[in-house]
């Protein structure tokens, strides 16, 4: 049963108890308005106790072991002492029929740690959607104490920008011995990247993969670098193995320092933030564009008009979003 009461879910993130962390998620992932409303709430009262997490972005090819490198991560943290959450942004499960939720089973070590939560998106939705409740579930964690928040992609597309556009470090996953070593790989994926690993550099696998860093190296030198003060590096892992893992955990932590020195870390924060109102009025603009009952009502025959050319495009933007501000003046 959800309470009613945003006290009562803030005070049971604070005091760290899962059972309450996974209820306040479960309210802030419903799409009925009540629950929106009790979530935004939350959300307020829980605002000041986040933001001290490390917010770690990883994506990655097809096949590049994308869980195994995030369990084997998430499991030397936890062994320093940290405490992690891991969150999914996928707005194709609903396509895929619930992929994402085998995460936990695929991530079995990781999920059964005291200091570990696994959290995958909510099924289906805009990637909009998903993103949203991804941001405020990130909130949850940090307020509950997890000191590092991991938000993977698991759609393809946009899903990369829009969770490097939530996190601090943005991580790309690669691996050897695909054939072409920059095929499919889109300029905009590696311009997003702090830091490129080639995994499953291991067994007979290493020399290809030193070949593969290499080109990775090479293709980074044609990309301004987003900072003046950081210069993506290219580093080869075995998540299987455990090999440099650690090596990679270092330069997340060596970027952070960096960027609080600079002041950078601070400023890309204002920054998200400011973007993420906005992404929000959009939103919640088309939203209530589509929901107005007088736009229902002549937007078929006004898409018809458009298409038998017996009004202009700009007329009928016009006469729609008319109706809105008719809305706003009564």
């Amino acid at each position: 049963m959800i309470s009613e009461d945003p006290q009562f879910y803030a005070q049971g993130v604070l005091n760290n108890d899962r059972r309450l962390i996974a209820k306040t998620i479960t309210v802030i992932e419903s799409s009925l308005p009540a629950h929106q409303r009790l979530a935004q709430t939350i959300i307020d009262l829980l605002l000041p106790y986040a933001g001290k997490a490390i917010r770690l972005g990883i994506t990655g090819v097809p096949g590049v072991g994308k869980s195994t490198f995030i369990e084997s991560l998430g499991t030397m943290l936890v062994k320093k002492g940290h405490r992690v959450a891991v969150l999914a942004v996928d707005p194709s499960s609903k396509r895929s029929g619930g992929s994402v939720l085998a995460d936990k089973t695929r991530m079995e070590k990781l999920a059964v740690e005291e200091r570990a939560f696994i959290r995958p998106s909510p099924s289906g939705g805009t990637l909009g959607g998903v993103a949203r409740k991804t941001r405020e579930t990130m909130i949850v964690c940090e307020a509950a104490g997890f000191d590092v928040v991991i938000v993977e992609t698991v759609g393809v597309g946009q899903s990369e920008t829009t969770v490097a556009s939530m996190v601090d470090f943005f991580l790309v996953l690669m691996i050897a011995g695909a054939g072409d070593e920059l095929q499919g790989i889109k300029k905009g994926i590696l311009e997003l990247a702090d830091a490129v690993a080639v995994n499953k550099a291991d067994g007979d696998n290493v020399e290809k993969a030193e070949f593969a860093r290499k080109q990775y190296e090479t293709a980074l030198h044609f990309l301004a670098p987003s900072s003046p003060n950081w210069t993506p590096p290219v580093l080869t892992c075995s998540a299987l193995e455990m090999i440099d893992i650690d090596v990679i955990w270092e330069t997340v932590l060596n970027h952070h320092r960096t960027f609080t020195q600079t002041g950078e870390l601070k400023a890309n924060r204002k920054k998200q933030a400011v973007d993420w109102m906005w992404s929000l009025v959009k939103e919640g603009l088309n939203d209530r564009f589509y929901q107005n009952p007088e736009v229902k009502k002549i937007l078929p025959e006004t898409v018809k008009e458009v298409e038998n050319e017996t009004i202009a495009s700009t007329v009928a933007a016009s006469r729609l979003l008319d109706l809105l501000d008719n809305k706003a003046s009564n």
